[in-house]
C-alpha cells in the first residue's frame, strides 16, 4: 500500500507483481517485531507452533507459513490465447491413450478438495498436468498441443508464487474430476457447466471432459455446452481390474517391538496408490476403529516437478511390508488423543508426505463449531483448515488458532455384517484438544492389546479401493 500511495500510477501489472512478492514475506505480523513478538507471544497457539524453535527471525516465520500458499496474478488480456491453446489441448486428447490421461490427473499436483475425502480431488494444476503427459508415448498433436498449453500458461501468469508443499504448481488448476464425481448430479458435470457457464460455452473442456468418459467425440469449433447425466457416462478410463491375494502374516500374534511382515500379490491395470490398513477389531461391538492408514512405496518412485508419486509394476508382484504395533496420537501438552492421519500427498520419504487429521473445530470467543482439518508434515502441525460444509465439503478458509480454541477428532468406525464384511462407515466424536502455549505434537504410541485387523488397500486411478484383510491378535 506503501508503494502505491507513493506511486498512485504504478502499472498494474507491477502492482500485481508487488501483491503477489509481498504475498507473507511483508505480513506486518512477521516484519514488523514487537507484532511478530505478539504473533509468536506465549500465550499463542502460533508460539506453540513455531516457539520450539526459539527466538525466530521473520524469514523464518515466513518460511513456516509459506508451507501451502499459492497466489497468482494474472493477465486476462492474455486470456483468450490461454483458452485458445486450452481448446486445441482438449481437441487433440482425443487422440491420447486415456488411460495415460487418468495417470496424469491423479499424479497431477492437486489443491484442497472441497468435494470431502471420499473423492479425489479434482482440481488440479493444468501446466504440471500438461508436463506429466509428455513423458508418455503419444500423438506429435498431444505433444505440441501441451507445450503450447504450458507456453500460454506462462505468458498469462504475470506472477506467482507456491509453497514447498505444493512444488508442482504453476499458476492455473483446472476442474478434473473422477468417473464418479463426474457423474454425479450435485458436484458432476451439469453443477459444472451451470456454475461455469461462461467458460463452458467458449472452452471445449466440457466436451473433452465428455469425451473421457463417454467417447463422445467432438470437432474443434464445437460451440455446444456438454454435460452428461450418469446414464450416459460409459466408461471410466483410470479404473482397474485389480486383484490382490489372501494376505500372508508372518506370524498370527505379536507385540510392539515385534514386526509382523505382510505379504501379497498383487495384479491389474491402472493401480494408482498401495496402502496400509490397521483396524483395531471391537468385537463387543462387531466393528472395526480405523487406527491408521498410510501409502506403501514403489520401488518405481517418480519426480516431476518435485511432485512425487508411484509406478506399480503392469505384470504382477509382491508387495511385502513389516508392520510394528504402533498407533499414533496428538498431544497438546495436556492431552493425548488417538487420531486417524489420513495420507494427504505421496511423499520422496515418510517425513516429506503430508498427513491430515479431521474433526471440528470450536473457536473458544464465539462458540462457534466448523469441520476442520489439521495438516501434518515431518510430524509437525503445519496448518488448520476450516470448511463451508459438512464432512470437509464446501470451500476451505485457513483458522489461526487462539487460545483455548478447541479441536475434536473424529473417529472412523466400520460396522461389520455377521460374516464380517463392513455394512458403513461411521463417524462419532473422539477424543478432544486445546489450543494453547504447546505446539500439538504428532506421538506414536505402542498398539493396545487386542484383536486387530490388517492388510493392503489398492486403489486404481479412479479412487475405487480393492482390499485383502486378515486378522492378528497384539499382546
Amino acid at each position: 500500500m506503501s508503494v502505491l500511495r507513493n506511486n498512485p500510477g504504478i502499472d498494474v501489472a507491477d502492482l500485481g507483481k508487488l501483491i503477489v512478492e509481498s504475498y507473507i514475506q511483508e505480513d506486518q505480523r512477521i516484519v514488523d517485531d514487537r507484532a511478530r513478538a505478539d504473533f509468536l507471544g506465549q500465550n499463542s497457539p502460533m508460539g506453540g507452533l513455531f516457539g520450539f524453535l526459539g527466538a525466530m527471525s521473520a524469514s523464518q516465520v515466513t518460511q513456516q507459513l509459506e508451507q501451502n500458499i499459492t497466489l497468482t496474478a494474472v493477465d486476462l488480456t492474455k486470456l483468450p490465447d490461454l483458452q485458445s491453446s486450452l481448446n486445441t489441448f482438449a481437441y487433440a486428447l482425443q487422440g491420447a491413450d486415456q488411460g495415460h490421461i487418468a495417470q496424469a490427473r491423479t499424479y497431477a499436483q492437486s489443491f484442497t478438495n472441497i468435494f470431502g475425502k471420499d473423492v479425489p480431488p479434482a482440481y488440479i494444476d493444468l501446466g504440471h498436468f500438461a508436463q506429466l503427459l509428455q513423458q508418455y508415448r503419444t500423438t506429435t498433436e498431444v505433444l505440441q498441443a501441451s507445450q503450447e498449453v504450458r507456453a500460454a500458461i506462462n505468458q498469462v501468469v504475470v506472477a506467482e508464487i507456491h509453497g514447498p508443499k505444493v512444488p508442482g504448481a504453476s499458476g492455473i488448476s483446472i476442474y478434473f474430476p473422477n468417473a464418479q464425481l463426474y457423474g454425479s448430479a450435485v458436484t458432476g458435470a451439469e453443477s459444472y457447466t451451470f456454475t461455469a457457464d461462461r467458460f463452458a460455452k467458449h472452452s471445449l473442456w466440457d466436451e473433452f471432459l465428455a469425451f473421457h468418459y463417454s467417447g463422445r467425440k467432438f470437432e474443434l469449433e464445437s460451440t455446444d455446452i456438454v454435460s452428461l447425466s450418469s446414464s450416459e457416462i460409459t466408461r471410466a478410463p483410470g479404473a482397474g481390474k485389480i486383484e490382490i491375494s489372501a494376505i500372508s502374516l508372518s506370524k498370527s500374534e505379536t507385540e510392539p517391538g515385534s514386526p509382523v511382515v505382510i505379504n501379497a500379490d498383487i495384479g491389474g491395470q491402472n493401480i494408482g496408490y498401495v496402502k496400509l490398513f490397521v483396524g483395531f477389531l471391537d468385537t463387543a461391538s462387531n466393528s472395526i476403529f480405523v487406527a491408521d492408514m498410510d501409502y506403501l512405496e514403489s520401488a518405481d518412485t517418480r519426480n516431476m516437478d518435485g511432485v512425487y508419486y508411484p509406478v506399480w509394476p503392469e505384470a504382477e508382484f509382491a508387495l511385502e511390508y513389516s508392520w510394528d504395533p504402533v498407533v499414533f496420537a496428538i498431544n497438546d501438552g495436556a492431552n493425548s488423543v488417538v487420531a486417524l492421519f489420513n495420507p494427504e500427498s505421496y511423499g520422496a520419504t515418510f517425513e516429506e508426505a503430508i498427513y491430515t487429521v479431521d474433526g471440528k473445530y470450536t473457536y473458544a470467543d464465539e462458540g462457534q463449531t466448523v469441520y476442520a482439518r489439521l495438516f501434518f508434515s515431518n510430524g509437525l502441525l503445519r496448518n488448520v483448515y476450516g470448511f463451508t460444509g459438512e464432512n470437509g465439503v464446501g470451500a476451505p478458509r485457513e483458522i489461526i488458532p487462539s487460545p483455548g480454541d478447541r479441536f475434536t477428532v473424529l473417529d472412523r468406525w466400520l460396522d461389520l455384517d455377521t460374516s464380517g464384511n463392513a455394512l458403513q462407515t461411521v463417524t462419532l466424536d473422539g477424543g478432544e484438544l486445546t489450543f494453547n502455549d504447546n505446539m500439538f505434537t504428532w506421538e506414536e504410541l505402542f498398539a493396545a492389546s487386542g484383536e486387530y485387523i490388517v492388510g493392503l488397500v489398492v486403489e486404481d486411478l479412479e479412487g475405487n479401493a480393492y482390499q485383502s484383510l486378515a486378522q492378528l491378535r497384539v499382546r
